[in-house]
């Protein structure tokens, strides 16, 4: 199984860097969860605390220096809101410049600059059963679901684990913890590569065969994730039901970047009040069109899964290559992922608001 570290692993080099966007957090504690992931407790200024109300799932859009150059990535709060502390937890990958920084030097007192939560993977208003699957470092927000979720309701949890070997299982012992204190309502399947061979969607049909009335939360790399997501709509659960959060950035199909905006000429952006008619780079996103133009145009994960990017398009049309953040109403009405829209018209008018 493919594990990922850095979120969703790209370089803002275009996202805003006003001071009033980010507060300084003091990591107040660390914590070794395995050899290679790190949990960071962080204490938010008093000032701030309001800021930085979070819900369940959400994550916290880090600025750190590393040899000069300021980088942001991504990464989910593992803690609930219920609780008095702030943690993120962050796994070592060998190309991750951002979580290898992480792991090998953030000590308690270190101050670490962060936008305020932001993300849509959170959990819905019902009473329904929650069926979680985690991969790797999937774990991280789907902890933060399952802790919430334990606390705050009486509702039943299914969670499947997936990870490559024993030693690699971010949150071994809290897990067994919740699963031995909340036993009438929490399950837990644990699913180690090593043993088992790679997850199939055999053993997903399996786990999800007796479940009724439920939401489901996927978290993970992509394969774990694509294997998951194809049996649970096979299973007749759906897309409706079905929740994800993405770590990665798919890349645009060759066919889909050749044709995509062939006929487009120019996007209209409207943005903070502002227009700007912008000439069309084909292959190009509306959010990659913005920032050729010059335009701080709102962004995070750009995986299509947070909904900070969402723009209405009120001309034209476009293609969206992912969308794991918009439900059929709002895509309905109009609304799209910039970081995952493809203009598909000869004019594209989008209002981001």
């Amino acid at each position: 199984m493919l594990d990922t570290n850095d979120k969703y692993l790209i370089l803002w080099t275009s996202m805003s860097d006003r001071a009033e966007d980010f507060a300084a957090l003091r990591v107040k504690r660390v914590v070794r969860e395995t050899s290679d992931a790190v949990s960071l407790v962080l204490e938010v200024p008093e000032h701030c605390s309001a800021r930085f109300r979070y819900q369940a799932g959400q994550f916290l859009t880090l600025r750190v220096t590393v040899d000069g150059e300021d980088l942001h990535r991504c990464y989910s709060m593992s803690s609930a809101p219920a609780e008095d502390e702030l943690q993120i937890t962050v796994k070592r990958d060998p190309g991750g410049v951002v979580s290898n920084w992480l792991n090998d030097t953030a000590s308690e007192g270190v101050e670490i600059h962060a936008t305020p939560p932001d993300g849509r993977f959170c959990l819905r208003d019902n009473a329904d059963e929650i069926v979680a699957f985690a991969g790797g470092s999937g774990i991280t927000p789907i902890m933060s679901l399952v802790r919430t979720a334990l606390a705050n309701s009486s509702r039943r949890i299914r969670l499947f684990y997936a990870n490559r070997s024993h030693d690699s299982v971010i949150f071994a012992d809290a897990l067994r913890r919740l699963a031995d204190k909340y036993a009438d309502r929490l399950v837990v399947a644990q699913h180690i590569d090593e043993d088992s061979g790679v997850v199939t969607p055999e053993a997903v049909a399996s786990f999800v065969a007796s479940v009724g009335e439920a939401d489901y939360y996927i978290c993970g790399p992509g394969p774990f994730m694509d294997t998951v997501q194809e049996a649970v709509a096979k299973s007749g659960v759906g897309s409706q039901r079905v929740h994800i959060e993405r770590f990665t950035v798919a890349p645009v199909p060759l066919d889909l970047a050749d044709s995509a905006g062939q006929a487009t000429e120019v996007v209209v952006i409207d943005l903070d009040g502002k227009k700007t008619t912008a000439d069309y780079r084909s292959g190009n996103t509306l959010l990659q069109t913005a920032r050729m133009a010059g335009l701080r145009a709102p962004s995070s994960c750009e995986t299509g899964s947070c909904g900070t990017c969402i723009g209405r398009i009120v001309a034209g049309s476009v293609r969206m290559l992912n969308n794991d953040a918009l439900d059929d109403d709002e895509v309905a009405e109009g609304w799209v992922l910039t970081c995952q829209s493809l203009p598909t018209s000869q004019t594209v008018h989008v209002v981001y608001e």
